[in-house]
């Protein structure tokens, strides 16, 4: 499958898109994955990407599409993807557009987690990541805390809370993803492509798409 999962950030769409995998073969893409091990190996990328993403700013687009267009062409994306918070704004969307119709590649749809606000601010100013860039386990400190406090369960290394999860930092990005981001969910109706699942269990959203898919 080839997916493109919106949603407001905390709205589910890594949890959906890892369980997603596993049905398929088809990869997670997260533009946050890449960029935040791009930041923490030191790489020219990451340290530009590093200050917009301190701020919860969005990371600009000429970084972005680079990564895309290189990641889309990787080996394993042959079986299908799953975009996990990309595209992020109309531009994007556009770009993309015209990356896909380069290499070949046609969407099956973009599907928007339709999630309410008090639900992912609870979600994630109580979500705690894993500091291994190789690792990135999530945790949440009431619903699926690690086994020892602090310490990840699949790694040993220290659990943290990100910069970008703060209460003051989320709210700010709940501006920009409605500002900037949002938009697309009308974007995607007009290709043709959106479903709309409200829900806040991944079962629900992954039922959701495997009916649209006919599977």
């Amino acid at each position: 499958m080839k997916l493109i999962l919106l949603g407001a950030p905390g709205a589910g769409k890594g949890t959906v898109a890892k369980q997603l995998t596993q049905l398929d073969g088809s990869v997670q893409i997260s533009t946050g994955d890449i960029l935040r091990g791009a930041v923490q190996a030191g790489t020219d990328l990451g340290k530009e990407a590093e200050g917009y993403m301190k701020r919860g700013d969005l990371v600009p687009d000429s970084l972005i599409m680079g990564i895309m267009e290189n990641r889309l062409q990787e080996p394993d994306c042959q079986k299908g993807f799953l975009l996990d918070g990309f595209p992020r704004t109309i531009p994007q969307a556009e770009e993309l557009k015209k990356l896909l119709v380069k290499l070949g590649i046609e969407l099956d749809m973009a599907v928007n987690i339709d999630v309410p606000r008090e639900v992912i601010l609870d979600r994630l100013t109580t979500r705690r990541t894993c500091s291994n860039s190789e690792c990135q386990a999530i945790y949440n400190v009431k619903s699926h805390p690690p086994k020892k406090e602090g310490v990840c369960d699949k790694c040993g290394s220290p659990v943290i809370q990100r910069e970008d999860e703060t209460e003051e930092a989320i709210s700010h990005r709940l501006e920009t993803y409605n500002e900037k981001t949002a938009p697309l969910i009308g974007f995607y109706e007009k290709e043709g492509l959106l479903i709309t699942v409200n829900a806040t269990s991944s079962e629900a959203v992954i039922d959701a798409i495997q009916k649209k898919l006919g599977k």
